[in-house]
């Protein structure tokens, strides 16, 4: 069976919406422009996320002039364009409790911007030049602002099956993939998380290696086109089946990689599995 790279989305700003392209040149943090820029709390330089801010998931921003500018949309608040300092001054930011080192920020009427936007007071922060992070997992990687890693990867067959799972219990309409916020939406195996059991894969010029299960918190149960939570499914759902005991019983949807051959990878691009876990 044929598996093949059905979306590709990068999220310029963690937390906030993304652009889905139909070709990205992939890094060894990911997908160019992926989680490049951050909103942190203008106190102490935590960063902000849709657990607690879920309106975050409906500010859209696109990337302009191949980095120098992005412009910014929410609802309630005018467009904005910034251009983009990529050696702004410094500020020392954290992520879940845990210092990330410095970030460049992004000056002050982005950081008003974010603030009337979010309804506290935040500053937009880029990566700096020298920013060097590790991931964790079977194979580390390197990362930028996104969690932990530099690759999200989903397949279309894990969504259905949990779809098919969530409208048999009648209260619920199915979710859209946008709620799990994948880089790769793979198609072309019916098997549910066939993605968790890849250990290394050919996209494209991009090889990728798998770090860890993705594990989930309250974000998919964020509605990502109004910036509302709208539980409690997927979490639901995903509870009764997908219980991860080595991640602290946590449940898990898609699997998260790193990159070990930059190159390109366009939507439509056949998927070369090179090996499987497990075998």
């Amino acid at each position: 069976m044929t598996i093949t790279v059905r979306e590709l989305t990068y999220y310029p700003v963690k937390g906030c919406a993304g652009t889905a392209v139909d070709s990205a040149r992939v890094l060894g943090t990911g997908l160019e422009h992926d989680r490049t820029f951050m909103v942190v709390d203008a106190t102490d330089g935590a960063f902000r996320s849709q657990r607690t801010h879920p309106a975050m998931a409906a500010i859209g921003v696109e990337v302009l002039n191949s980095g120098a500018a992005l412009a910014l949309s929410a609802e309630g608040v005018e467009p904005l364009r910034v251009d983009v300092v990529p050696d702004g001054p410094r500020r020392e930011v954290s992520m879940f409790d845990r210092p990330l080192g410095v970030a460049a920020d992004q000056g002050d009427e982005a950081a008003e911007w974010f603030s009337d936007a979010l309804g506290a007071e935040s500053r937009l922060v880029r990566v700096a030049p020298g920013f060097d992070r590790d991931g964790w997992g079977d194979t580390p990687g390197k990362v930028n602002f996104a969690d932990a890693h530099a690759v999200l990867v989903a397949s279309a067959a894990s969504l259905d099956g949990l779809n098919s799972r969530i409208t048999a219990r009648g209260d619920a309409a199915p979710v859209p993939m946008d709620r799990f916020r994948a880089n790769i939406v793979l198609a072309g195996d019916d098997e549910p998380h066939f993605e968790d059991r890849v250990r290394r894969m050919t996209l494209g010029t991009v090889e990728l290696a798998h770090s860890v299960r993705a594990t989930r918190c309250a974000v998919p149960m964020v509605d990502q086109r109004t910036g509302r939570r709208a539980g409690p499914e997927p979490i639901r759902t995903l509870s009764t089946y997908r219980r991860e005991p080595e991640y602290g019983n946590k449940v898990s949807f898609g699997a998260k990689n790193a990159v070990v051959r930059e190159g390109v990878v366009s939507v439509g691009d056949t998927v070369e599995v090179a090996e499987w876990l497990g075998r």
